[in-house]
């Protein structure tokens, strides 16, 4: 197995022992050397998971003092996703916040009718399962390769469709964790597709690479927000 895919297991070890509970909100983790020990792996190994994790706002860094949870993801997270697996969704939305918003940009250089057509029937389409209560994946991905194609680019396109199974499975999970939170939620996603659309609309590149950047860094950062009680 590879060091990374030797991370990504940890890196999903640790965050169940913090969604469980086992170490609090504001606590210290055990020291790296515990921590390999612990799970039976290498102190790099564990320093690249622990390194993910503050990436994803999970832990935060002290200096000489270690590794403390700044926030405990709620428990409905891992209802919705296979073992291993959220570390590859954080992961893809990094690579999507770098890739997207840069195709935005374009798109909003170079929509045609037709492009800007099909943009807009995509949001329409979400807003059709947001009224139906349905999740709108489907609605949710043409919005996105709409924009892609878009740009006139292929190679914008070829990525949006080589990693359509793992975009889809992110949105999947994030619809699906607002679902269970209040209404507001979902509308406030919709209202972040309407400010991308616009901004393609405008043909201002700078707004739309903008607007799709905190839709992309948004998006990540609610798959770890609590349910409400």
């Amino acid at each position: 197995m590879s060091e990374a895919r030797r991370s990504t297991g940890i890196y999903q070890r640790i965050f169940e022992t913090i969604v469980a509970g086992e170490f609090a909100v504001n606590s210290r983790l055990p020291s790296e050397t515990e921590l390999a020990l612990r799970f039976g792996a290498s102190r790099p190994v564990v320093r690249e998971a622990l390194a993910r994790l503050r990436d994803d706002g999970i832990i935060v860094s002290r200096q000489g003092s270690g590794s403390y949870v700044k926030r405990r993801p709620d428990v409905a997270v891992l209802h919705f996703t296979p073992g291993g697996s959220i570390d590859d969704v954080q992961r893809c939305f990094e690579f999507r916040h770098a890739i997207e918003g840069g195709a935005a940009a374009l798109a909003a250089e170079r929509w045609e009718e037709a492009d800007l057509a099909e943009i807009r029937a995509a949001f329409d389409a979400l807003e059709v399962a947001i009224r139906k209560n349905e999740l709108g994946v489907e609605a949710d991905e043409r919005f996105h390769l709409a924009i892609a194609k878009a740009t006139h680019n292929p190679y914008y396109v070829s990525m949006q469709t080589s990693l359509q199974p793992h975009i889809r499975f992110g949105m999947n999970l994030t619809r699906n964790l607002s679902r269970l939170r209040k209404a507001e939620r979902v509308l406030a996603v919709q209202d972040e597709h309407r400010v991308i659309l616009a901004a393609i609309e405008a043909r201002d590149p700078q707004a739309a690479r903008h607007a799709m950047e905190d839709h992309i860094a948004n998006a990540r950062r609610r798959m770890f927000d609590n349910v409400p009680a």
